[in-house]
């Protein structure tokens, strides 16, 4: 079975020089292009408001998105976006089989780009998927992009194993369908009583290291994915169902 991981990207990016490097631009660019368009179209004011940023961070985002030319980006994605996510992934250090894996099984669900691969040249932006930045006869991100980010995904795998947070997997999961990719969620978090508590910053550091994890292991199928078990994690079962695994942090 054909699978591929989606994660979150991050708030915070930077360029940086690989290894690894950049192979090719994201395959939505275009798509990419019609909201750079349209962001450009708003004054600073909207787009501190649409960002829901301080001024320093409104400041440099404005003017990276004066400057912005997304065929002349060089960044590999998985280097671009910091965070405690892409901590934990740790790209830097990846073996270059490790990196090739990811390449082949590792996807980011970015409010501007839609769909990309680590490998993929991306430039530093902030546009956030919940953003309210309606774009021609779409009111949001959500309805810009659609079924198309799942459709994509649906084209190159059987399964989607979602990591991403609620905000970016609602751009992907309630597309599902008979006939396409089929998509598992993965939950980590800690038993409160009867409840599982799921924690933002320990969220973020868990799907890195599964992510990471998963490359390492050269995984390709479920029955590999329930053998996750680092950070203290192990698969609750009794938790878990046919379409959620549920790891839990003892």
């Amino acid at each position: 079975m054909e699978m591929r991981l989606i994660v979150s990207p991050a708030k915070k990016m930077n360029e940086v020089e690989g290894p690894p490097h950049a192979r090719a631009l994201p395959a939505m660019v275009e798509r990419s292009q019609q909201l750079v368009e349209r962001l450009r179209e708003l004054s600073y004011e909207e787009l501190k408001a649409l960002w829901a940023c301080s001024d320093k961070l409104a400041e440099l985002n404005y003017d990276r998105l004066q400057a912005i030319d997304l065929e002349r980006a060089s960044t590999a994605a998985v280097l671009a976006y910091e965070g405690i996510q892409y901590q934990h992934l740790a790209p830097q250090v990846a073996s270059g089989e490790q990196i090739e894996w990811l390449q082949g099984h590792l996807r980011i669900v970015s409010g501007l780009y839609g769909i990309v691969r680590p490998l993929d040249a991306v430039t530093p932006y902030r546009l956030e998927m919940q953003a309210k930045l309606a774009v021609g006869d779409a009111h949001d991100l959500y309805d810009f992009w659609g079924e198309s980010l799942y459709e994509a995904l649906s084209a190159e795998c059987d399964l989607i194993v979602n990591l991403a947070s609620k905000e970016y997997a609602k751009a992907v999961t309630p597309f599902s369908r008979d006939g396409g990719a089929q998509v598992l969620t993965c939950l980590f978090g800690t038993v409160s009583g009867d409840r599982l508590v799921q924690r933002s910053t320990e969220a973020k550091a868990a799907r890195g290291t599964f992510a990471r994890w998963c490359a390492e292991h050269e995984v390709d199928d479920v029955a590999q994915l329930v053998r996750f078990s680092e950070r203290g994690y192990a698969l609750d079962e009794g938790r878990s169902t046919d379409d959620t695994l549920v790891f839990v942090r003892s």
